[in-house]
């Protein structure tokens, strides 16, 4: 059962909420900055790999796509995370947490959405980067 929403919000509340806002805007940009540039260095590997035919450039292609995922995995916790401390600001959690004006406590958000394991094994993110890593693997064993 959702909290009621706030009737009004004050001008603090809502430049609050913007300043908010911004941190989860860059945390999205961030993330899709990952998905970039993973999938330019997994071409680059791959055309290595189609220009010598040595299939350690799929196998060494694992190795960033999974470093990639992590740091993916970490700007999008972060993001859950502001959303967190919105819906508190905004006064539409079902389980607020104290959020003073102004303050960006992520600390307080830590249970399992929030969490890091629960983002790396959320089904997009998974489906991206473990078809990627799948693909990159049936390269190096059966071709």
């Amino acid at each position: 059962m959702a909290t009621k929403k706030k009737a009004e919000l004050s001008d603090h509340e809502i430049k609050h909420l913007e300043f908010i806002q911004g941190a989860i805007g860059r945390m999205g940009a961030n993330s899709f900055q990952m998905k970039s540039w993973m999938l330019v260095v997994v071409t680059a590997l791959l055309g290595s790999y189609a220009n010598t035919g040595s299939k350690n450039f799929a196998l060494l292609a694992v190795f960033p796509t999974f470093i990639f995922w992590c740091l993916d995995t970490y700007y999008l916790q972060q993001e859950r995370k502001f959303r967190g401390i919105y819906n508190d600001v905004a006064g539409i959690s079902e389980h607020p947490q104290a959020v003073r004006p102004f303050e960006m406590p992520i600390h307080l958000y830590n249970e399992k959405k929030h969490s890091f394991w629960d983002v790396f094994g959320s089904f997009t993110i998974v489906l991206l980067y473990g078809s990627i890593i799948a693909v990159l693997l049936v390269i190096y064993f059966f071709l």
